[in-house]
């Protein structure tokens, strides 16, 4: 597999230099930080990048604060108790994008959140606790307890809220097939969740860097 200082080398020179290149790193909180998080940021999050997933993320933004405003500011322990009536005013509600399914997903993930939050002390301690080395299990959990987390919807939950991770996005894919990796194009098998940890594995041993600013090198590299 191609060794990532040559990966490292070409993003540079298309992104301007070392100096310049850093700057566009994502910020990468500390486990102490990710801990302090609170249950509804993480609700937020999830419900900000389901709707995000497949339309106009300007347009989610600019209607953000209504939808902080609609969902009381996103407090798990209050969205579970929404009842189906009030789940269906949301879906109505055109201070927010109405899509029913991704109205539901915000009680599911109200639900998850709490379940999380009761089996480790809250939904940031667990998050914070996980280990970089072992990212595709977590990818995997969100997807299976979570509602509409599967993908790279999940991976940008994490990464937004500043946990140290990789995104398998379209370029970090061709990234990862340049270096030498038998994976396809849209890679969700088993063993090419695990070969692509294991790259990642491999770069942040050999260059220190966190798992978060690889993956952004490895996009931009191209």
């Amino acid at each position: 597999m191609e060794h990532f200082d040559h990966i490292y080398q070409r993003a540079c020179e298309r992104h301007g230099g070392e100096p310049a290149l850093g700057k566009l790193m994502p910020v990468v909180r500390s486990p102490k930080a990710l801990a302090q998080s609170k249950d509804d940021r993480w609700l937020a999050q999830m419900t900000r990048c389901i709707f995000q997933a497949g339309f106009v993320w300007r347009v989610v933004d600019h209607k953000w604060a209504d939808f902080e405003d609609v969902f009381f500011g996103f407090p798990p322990e209050k969205i579970v108790l929404l009842s189906p009536e009030q789940i269906d005013r949301f879906a109505q509600n055109a201070r927010i994008i109405r899509n029913r399914q991704k109205v539901l997903s915000v009680q599911a993930n109200a639900q998850f959140i709490l379940d999380i939050s009761r089996e480790h002390g809250s939904f940031g301690k667990f998050i914070s606790r996980w280990p970089a080395q072992e990212l595709i299990d977590l990818f995997t959990l969100l997807k299976n307890r979570g509602s509409r987390l599967g993908g790279m919807t999940g991976q940008r939950v994490l990464r937004n809220m500043g946990k140290d991770t990789f995104i398998v996005t379209a370029d970090v894919v061709r990234c990862l097939q340049r270096s030498g990796l038998d994976i396809g194009d849209n890679p969700s098998s088993k063993r090419e969740m695990r070969l692509i940890q294991g790259a990642f594995n491999q770069w942040h041993e050999d260059s220190a860097l966190p798992f978060s600013h690889i993956s952004r090198i490895c996009a931009m590299s191209l």
